[in-house]
């Protein structure tokens, strides 16, 4: 029986897995650099609200469209390779929003490196549950924690570079989107080695009796349904910070651009521990658990924000990310299990359709707050995290 296990278990990859993590990093480390610099371009442009939101609405769209095709594509004829095209995507992007003259000009590059991170993340992903060695939530908390940590890295570079250096340091990073190249050409050159790994380990344990179970299409359609709704609130409560967090320091205490970058930098670092910690409990205690404790821990926490003077802003905003983003390799691992052939479309959907349906956020609360106040939009986002009751109608699966 041990010898049969240790058949079917296959190799654990984690250099790879901590490459992988920081290509992740790196690729949103660059996105992240977009928000975190809105203070900026608001006062040189001279943008309101809704303008703020439409860049992340572009950013989010570009993204989300191609994610869910490349997915399905890769699904058929994996192409490693495309996560470097999709940073060269991401480099034009970034060196265009550093010089760009008009609005216009930098909703197109918002919208470069939006396409750059649709083609990354389906693949990457795929090559992330590749490498597991069957320890998925560990292999999806790492690279999940390499995008969570990179994207709160960019307000910390925005306070430290851009807002001393300007618009223009943004084309420094350049150096950082090179770097991912190269990791990303290594990681493609083992992808081959991994998929059979992987492959080899499936069919001993079909040998063994241990069979992948398959749901009936009913089950699997209401259980995306359910997990997508389950991101996008997440998603939409995350977008309302990463756009408009800065602001509401700002206008709602008086904080200066550098404390309000450094304040967006501590909430979404705690995403990326909560990331880590979820995918780890995760393989401990099961999908389903985690889904919960991250619905309803943060629910009082959210309620009780808009309510708060700015020493519990700060760590009830530091709490609610970390439990709230407990859950996202949660929500991708439910979503393989239900649909293990299809693990491309399913990277395509959580990483692009929902940070879609996210920028569609940033847009009506940025209108929103155009008009009632940036205190009104947080009132109203905390209540968001209500909609993870949804997960009562999560169908129940094995190993979940």
């Amino acid at each position: 029986m041990n010898n049969t296990a240790a058949v079917a278990r296959p190799k654990t990859w984690m250099s790879v897995l901590l490459v992988l993590g920081l290509t992740h990093l790196l690729n949103d480390l660059i996105q992240s650099l977009i928000p975190a610099v809105y203070p900026i371009l608001r006062e040189k442009y001279q943008l309101d609200f809704v303008q703020i939101g439409i860049i992340t609405l572009t950013f989010q769209i570009a993204g989300s469209l191609l994610q869910p095709v490349v997915g399905a594509i890769t699904d058929r004829r994996p192409y490693p390779y495309s996560t470097v095209l999709g940073m060269m995507f991401t480099l034009a992007g970034l060196v265009g929003l550093a010089y760009a003259p008009s609005y216009h000009l930098i909703l197109l590059s918002a919208a470069s490196i939006g396409i750059g991170s649709s083609i990354f993340h389906p693949e990457a992903t795929r090559m992330a549950r590749y490498a597991s060695g069957g320890r998925q939530g560990l292999a999806q908390g790492i690279f999940q924690v390499g995008g969570q940590a990179g994207g709160a890295m960019g307000p910390l570079f925005a306070a430290l570079i851009i807002v001393q250096r300007g618009q223009e340091s943004l084309a420094w990073f350049a150096v950082l989107a090179l770097f991912a190249v190269a990791l990303m050409i290594w990681t493609a050159g083992r992808h081959d080695a991994m998929k059979h790994s992987f492959i080899q380990s499936v069919k001993a344990k079909a040998k063994s009796g241990h069979k992948s179970q398959t749901y009936p299409p009913a089950v699997v359609a209401t259980g995306l349904i359910v997990l997508t709704l389950l991101m996008f609130s997440k998603n939409a409560y995350n977008e309302s910070f990463r756009s408009f967090y800065t602001f509401y320091l700002m206008d709602h205490f008086g904080a200066s651009i550098t404390t309000s970058q450094f304040m967006l930098f501590l909430f979404l670092a705690a995403s990326a521990v909560g990331a880590l910690l979820g995918g780890i409990l995760g393989d401990r205690i099961g999908r389903y658990k985690i889904i919960w404790i991250s619905i309803l821990g943060p629910l009082p926490l959210t309620l009780m924000l808009p309510y708060a003077d700015f020493h519990w802003t700060v760590v009830l905003t530091i709490l609610i990310n970390l439990i709230m983003a407990s859950a996202f390799a949660a929500i991708l691992i439910y979503a393989m299990e239900l649909a293990p052939n299809r693990i491309g479309l399913v990277g395509g959907l959580f990483y692009g359709l929902n940070f879609g349906l996210g920028g569609i956020a940033a847009a009506v609360l940025g209108a929103l707050a155009d008009k009632t106040g940036i205190e009104n939009v947080y009132w109203l986002c905390s209540f968001l995290p209500l909609a993870g009751l949804l997960a009562w109608f999560l169908p129940k699966i094995e190993n979940a």
